[in-house]
C-alpha cells in the first residue's frame, strides 16, 4: 500500500508515540528497524502516520523498547483498529485542514475542557451568533462559505447536546458582552448558553472582570482527554488557525492552567446569575 499523502491527526499523533516510545528506549531509527524487521524509511514513514501499522507490530515494538505502559499500548491498539470514516469527512472538499481536525479530536476526545477570551465557545454558539462570528473573518468570506462553516460548527455540538461528551467551559466575562452579530444575536446566544448550563453534561463558569489575571488569559484554549493521559491533545486557537501540542511538557503546562481556571471562576449557579445580568443589559441596550 502506497503511503498517505495527507495522514489524519490522529493517524500521526501514533506515530508521534512510536517515535517517543523508541526514543525512551535509546533507540535511532535503523536501530529498531533492524530489532522489528523494518527498513530506516519505514520506521520514518510510519512515525509521521504516512504509513500505518498492525497491532502485532505495534506490541513487537512496544516490547522491543521495553515499554512498561499497558495502558497506553491498549488506547494505541484501540485507534489502530478504528475503522470507517468521520462525519468530518463530508466536508474535506470545502474546508480546510484545521476544521477537520478540530472535530476528529471531540469526536474521539473522553471529556472537554475549554476557555475562552473574546467569544462564546464553539460547541455553544448558536447558529446566528457562530455566522456572526464568522463575517467578521478577513478577507471576507462568501455567504456560502460562512453558511458551510455554521453548519459544521453546528454538527460539531452534536457530541455535547448528545451526552455523549462531557463539557466544561470556561468563559472570560468579556466574552459574554462581546457583541458578534449585534444585541439581540447577543441575548439570544445568552439565553442558550443559560439553558445549556442546566444540562447534566455542561458546566459553564464564567470568569469575571474582577479577577486581576490567570493563566492562559490571551488565549482560547480546548484541552481533549483521552482514554489514558498520555494521549491527551491542547488545541489553542489563533488568527492563522489551529495549533495542536501533546509532548508531556505542554499537557501537564496546560493541565495546570485548567486547574488554576477551576479555582477562579465563579462556580455554575453564580455564573448562570452573571450570564443573565448580562444579558438584560443587551436586552435593554435595544429595548
Amino acid at each position: 500500500m502506497p503511503p498517505r499523502s495527507n495522514p489524519t491527526l490522529r493517524q500521526r499523533r501514533i506515530g508521534t508515540e512510536l517515535r517517543r516510545m523508541r526514543e525512551r528506549a535509546g533507540y535511532g531509527g535503523s536501530e529498531l528497524g533492524r530489532a522489528v524487521s523494518m527498513t530506516p524509511a519505514q520506521v520514518t514513514q510510519m512515525e509521521s502516520g504516512r504509513i500505518g501499522i498492525s497491532i502485532d507490530r505495534l506490541r513487537t515494538i512496544a516490547a522491543a523498547c521495553n515499554c512498561a505502559n499497558p495502558s497506553l499500548i491498549d488506547a494505541l491498539t484501540e485507534m489502530i483498529s478504528e475503522r470507517g470514516r468521520g462525519w468530518w469527512e463530508e466536508y474535506r472538499e470545502v474546508l480546510t485542514t484545521d476544521f477537520l481536525e478540530v472535530a476528529e479530536i471531540e469526536s474521539y476526545a473522553t471529556a472537554l475542557s475549554t476557555c475562552t477570551t473574546t467569544y462564546i465557545p464553539g460547541l455553544l454558539q448558536t447558529g446566528a451568533y457562530a455566522s456572526a462570528v464568522f463575517t467578521r473573518v478577513y478577507p471576507p468570506l462568501s455567504r456560502s462559505e460562512i453558511d458551510v462553516r455554521t453548519a459544521f460548527r453546528i454538527q460539531r455540538q452534536q457530541i455535547v447536546r448528545s451526552g455523549k461528551t462531557p463539557l466544561q467551559a470556561f468563559i472570560h466575562e468579556a466574552a459574554l458582552r462581546m457583541q458578534f452579530g449585534g444585541p439581540k444575536v447577543l441575548v439570544e446566544q445568552l439565553d442558550a448558553l443559560i439553558d445549556d448550563s442546566t444540562h447534566p453534561g455542561i458546566s459553564i463558569r464564567v470568569v469575571p472582570f474582577a479577577v486581576a489575571t490567570f493563566p492562559g488569559a490571551s488565549e482560547n484554549l480546548t484541552f481533549a482527554k483521552a482514554p489514558v493521559p498520555d494521549l491527551d491533545t491542547v488545541q489553542m486557537d489563533v488568527a492563522q488557525g489551529v495549533l495542536f501540542f501533546d509532548s508531556p511538557a505542554d499537557l501537564a503546562m496546560h493541565r495546570t492552567i485548567f486547574d488554576r481556571m477551576d479555582t477562579l471562576a465563579f462556580s455554575n449557579e453564580k455564573s448562570r446569575d452573571l450570564i443573565r445580568s448580562v444579558k438584560k443589559e443587551a436586552e435593554d441596550s435595544y429595548a
